[in-house]
């Protein structure tokens, strides 16, 4: 597996091994071992899979506040997504800056986001099945969400009007949230 950096410090694209021959493939998608050599010692306690139906279907910006803040490995079982992280750690060197990458069936990528950071996936095909892992249980006292089009954020979506959920459309600003989190260096 090859960790990739990204802008953003602590998140990194995955690029699994995938071994295909013309019965189909195979990809190690999770090892302790391997994550620990990588430098990844996240202990994951939670998988989930979402299923999104239409092309443009935005679900976001998401995250769980302190004390049950998540880090998130994600990936695509089939379709093709923008998969977005926003740093949200006060006194970050990147606070409120976000990074964007392509996660689909076909690219095998996994996109790895630790605490302290938004999260939000924009459906790119119809028939999206979406995996993450997460490193701690959903809490849905810590639950929060901002806007996708946040002005303080500019996340470039490349689309006018998504499809969104009540939940999404009535997200506060991020200056009107409840976000606790401190960059710790």
């Amino acid at each position: 597996m090859e960790k990739i950096p990204t802008k953003l410090e602590g998140v990194f694209v995955l690029e699994p091994k995938v071994f295909g021959d013309h019965r189909g493939y195979f990809t190690e998608t999770y090892s302790e071992r391997v994550f620990s050599e990588l430098g990844l010692k996240t202990r994951f306690v939670q998988d989930n899979e979402s299923f999104t139906a239409q092309k443009g279907t935005l679900r976001g910006l998401h995250f769980q506040k302190n004390p049950m803040a998540q880090t998130k490995i994600v990936r695509v079982l089939s379709g093709a997504v923008l998969d977005v992280a926003v740093d949200l750690r006060k006194g970050s060197p990147t606070y409120l800056q976000w990074e964007a990458v392509e996660l689909s069936a076909e690219n095998k990528r996994m996109f790895y986001i630790p605490r302290g950071f938004a999260h939000g996936f924009l459906t790119l095909t119809d028939n999206v099945t979406f995996v993450y892992k997460v490193d701690n249980l959903y809490a849905p006292d810590c639950d929060r969400s901002i806007r996708f089009d946040d002005p303080a954020i500019g996340v470039q979506w490349g689309i006018g009007t998504p499809i969104l959920s009540q939940k999404d459309r009535n997200a506060p600003l991020l200056k009107d949230s409840d976000c606790n989190f401190i960059y710790g260096g």
